[in-house]
C-alpha cells in the first residue's frame, strides 16, 4: 500500500482568534493518539463565512469549531443539527460527513461532563445562571435536559433574558425565572449551583469579578465559573472564602475539546494529555 502523505484537517473559524488556545490541546491529542490530524485556527470576518463553510467541503476538512462571532451564523449553512444544537440556537462545532455538515454544541456537555468529574449533577437541583449569551445557552439548555429542577437566569439586558427564559420553558419544561441585573444580584437561598457564564474574569481582565452580592453565597452552594485563563478566577475565591465547592472553567474547556476530539476522530480522548498541555500552556504548573 502507497504510503499517504495527507493529513486529515479540521480547525476553527473565528474573529478575534488570535489568541484561541483549542489548537495546541487538540495538536498534542492527536500526536498523543497517533493521528494524521492538522488543527488550524482560521480567522474568518464576519460577512465571509459562507465562502468557509464551503471551503470545508471543497477541501474535505473533517470539521471545524465556530467562535465569535459564527455560532449563530453558521446554522444556515448546516445539512443536519444535533437536537441540543437546535435548542439552544447555536453550534460550537460541525462534522464533516461525507460532504454533509452536521453541527452539534458541546458547551454544555462540556459542563455537564465537569459536574460528573466533581461528583455533582443538576438532576433536582435549582441552578442559577450569570449571563445569557452563547455560554449561558448551552449551559442552561442542556442542565435543563438533564433534569435540573429550577434555573434562574441574571442578565444586565432583559430582553436577552427574557428569551431565554421563555426558551427554556417552552423547549424544555423547566421552572425557568428571570432576574434583572441592574445591581449587585444576590444568589437565591434555595440555590444548589451557580455559575457564571459571563466573560467577566477573562484574561487580561482577571483582577474582575461579577457584580454579585457574594455574601448571599452559602458553603452548601457549588459554584462554577466558565472563565478558563486564569481558572482560580476571583469570582472562585470569593466563592472558596465562604466554603462553597467551587468548579473552574479549565475542565470544561478540556471537556468540550475531548468531545470535539473524538466526534472528528471517532477515537476516545487522551483527557490528561490536553489538561497537561493548556495547564502548560496557562503557565499553571
Amino acid at each position: 500500500m502507497s504510503k499517504n502523505y495527507r493529513s486529515e484537517l479540521v480547525g476553527a473559524f473565528g474573529d478575534p482568534i488570535d489568541e484561541n488556545p483549542t489548537g495546541v490541546m487538540e495538536e498534542a491529542a492527536f500526536a498523543a493518539k497517533g493521528l494524521d490530524y492538522r488543527y488550524i485556527t482560521i480567522n474568518v470576518k464576519k460577512g465571509d463565512l459562507k465562502a468557509a463553510m464551503d471551503g470545508i467541503r471543497a477541501m474535505n476538512f473533517r470539521g471545524i469549531n465556530l467562535t465569535i462571532p459564527h455560532k449563530v451564523e453558521v446554522l444556515k449553512y448546516l445539512d443536519e443539527l444535533s437536537k441540543e444544537a437546535e435548542i439552544i440556537g447555536a453550534v460550537n462545532m460541525v462534522v464533516n460527513k461525507d460532504g454533509k455538515l452536521w453541527g452539534d454544541n458541546t458547551d454544555g456537555k462540556g459542563y455537564l461532563i465537569s459536574l460528573k468529574n466533581a461528583n455533582e449533577t443538576p438532576k433536582g437541583k435549582n441552578i442559577m445562571i450569570l449571563g445569557a449569551g452563547g455560554a449561558a445557552r448551552a449551559i442552561s439548555v442542556e442542565c435543563a435536559l438533564a433534569g435540573a429542577k429550577k434555573i434562574t437566569i441574571a442578565n444586565i439586558e432583559k430582553k436577552q433574558g427574557e428569551e431565554l427564559v421563555g426558551l427554556l420553558t417552552e423547549r424544555t419544561g423547566v421552572e425557568a425565572k428571570f432576574i434583572m441585573w441592574d445591581k449587585p444580584v444576590q444568589v437565591p437561598t434555595d440555590t444548589n449551583i451557580l455559575s457564571n457564564a459571563t466573560s467577566v474574569g477573562l484574561f487580561p481582565d482577571i483582577d474582575q469579578k461579577p457584580d454579585i452580592d457574594y455574601k448571599t453565597i452559602q458553603s452548601d452552594m457549588v459554584v462554577t465559573d466558565v472563565i478558563f485563563n486564569d481558572p482560580n478566577s476571583l469570582f472562585l475565591q470569593e466563592a472558596q472564602k465562604r466554603g462553597a465547592k467551587t468548579i473552574n472553567g479549565l475542565g470544561m474547556l478540556v471537556n468540550q475539546g475531548a468531545l470535539n476530539f473524538t466526534l472528528w476522530t471517532g477515537v476516545d480522548a487522551p483527557i490528561e494529555v490536553m489538561v497537561e498541555t493548556l495547564s502548560k500552556e496557562f503557565g499553571l504548573e
